[in-house]
């Protein structure tokens, strides 16, 4: 196909891609499903090789959230019976961590449900890093607190924080179905706090909350304006008792297609597989893998996932291997410029709507199993 050659050519060259040239890999055929994730593939292996990041959240803080997100399992007025508990002791939370490093992870996702953090919320993490990297010094530490101050980014930056993650979720225009106790800019602008604080930008979506290809396009190129380092790409999981229970809208061959948009528009970035790829993907898990250069290991946030070993042998069996600490994960003129383009973005194109949101599948609430394990219980964690 000329798009895919075009596509790749772009990618090897950091050249961005047009609106309408993400849209169309949106709208290829299944037939044409093999195609496209090789194309991303040559484009992946360009940047990242054959290395798989391994990511692994710890859940310090669970539920009662007053944040009315209607995807989100710990939403104000949820009734999914997930885990709820307050703040995990440094302790605890340091031998959750370590149980993820063990199994290979490399970066630590330390995640507390809220709106934003108290200054002293920002001081109980810090004790919960140090008691951390008392176990491992070298362990990579994303923090994911919620909407935060510019100095209280600092803060974090300055107790050990590489990375904070605060996900758009999805475009500007579709924000208020999906949230209206925050803003899409809320978002922007605690991403560019954590830029201007030394803090390497990780934020990316959620896809099958019943948006179009534009908004998957137009959270994407956000995403792109923002320059962030790193994009998790969530797959909604519908859990019972939260608003979008119903939404079961994502074929694995879809969520292939989403995750090579998002390699040929952001081709140099640590693209991750995060939250749902098990229920969606299903047994296509393996060919994600030549599209995304990270995964999560393990359980999440609310939600079981497959078992650590299962993921690691994933890995193996698709001719990749896990990516060790000696290795940076980025690409070196990602290391050495950290600069922003924020003021700078091109004006965005105006593209139709070209595919309405895709009608709900069947509900296979039966895949969506909820965390009873690791953090905040007495049983061993996932890793």
């Amino acid at each position: 196909m000329d798009l895919l050659e075009t596509l790749v050519g772009k990618g090897l060259r950091r050249e961005p891609l047009s609106r309408a040239e993400a849209l169309a890999v949106l709208e290829t055929s299944d037939d044409e499903l093999l195609d496209v994730v090789a194309a991303a593939g040559k484009v992946r292996r360009a940047w990242f090789g054959r290395r798989v990041k391994l990511n692994y959240l710890v859940n310090l803080k669970s539920g009662l959230c007053p944040e009315d997100c209607s995807y989100c399992s710990q939403r104000l007025g949820s009734k999914a019976e997930v885990l709820t508990y307050t703040w995990l002791k440094p302790e605890e939370a340091a031998a959750a961590a370590e149980a993820g490093v063990a199994g290979g992870a490399k970066r630590l996702c330390l995640v507390a449900s809220g709106r934003g953090p108290t200054d002293r919320d920002v001081e109980r993490v810090a004790g919960i890093i140090a008691a951390i990297k008392e176990r491992d010094e070298d362990v990579e530490i994303c923090a994911c607190l919620g909407l935060l101050s510019g100095t209280q980014a600092g803060r974090l930056q300055e107790v050990g924080v590489h990375a904070y993650n605060h996900n758009l979720n999805t475009a500007e225009a579709a924000y208020a179905d999906i949230c209206t106790t925050h803003e899409f800019g809320d978002r922007i602008d605690t991403v560019r706090q954590t830029k201007e604080a030394g803090l390497s930008a990780c934020s990316g979506l959620i896809a099958g909350m019943g948006e179009s290809d534009a908004d998957l396009v137009d959270v994407v190129f956000a995403l792109r304006d923002l320059d962030v380092d790193s994009v998790p790409v969530n797959f909604l999981i519908p859990f019972e008792g939260t608003p979008m229970a119903e939404r079961w809208a994502l074929t694995p061959q879809r969520c292939l297609r989403i995750l090579a948009m998002v390699r040929f528009v952001c081709p140099d970035v640590e693209v991750r597989l995060a939250g749902g790829r098990e229920i969606h993907l299903r047994t296509l898990q393996p060919l994600a893998l030549h599209v995304v250069n990270s995964i999560f290991l393990g359980d999440y946030l609310t939600s079981e996932g497959q078992a650590g070993k299962a993921d690691l042998d994933m890995i193996a069996d698709a001719g990749f291997e896990v990516e060790d600490t000696a290795t940076t994960t980025l690409p070196e003129h990602r290391q050495q410029s950290k600069s922003s383009t924020l003021n700078d973005a091109p004006e965005r194109e105006q593209i139709s709507d070209a595919r309405p949101p895709q009608p709900p599948g069947p509900a296979r609430t039966d895949l969506v199993t909820l965390r009873r394990r690791g953090a905040g219980t007495p049983l061993p964690p996932n890793a």
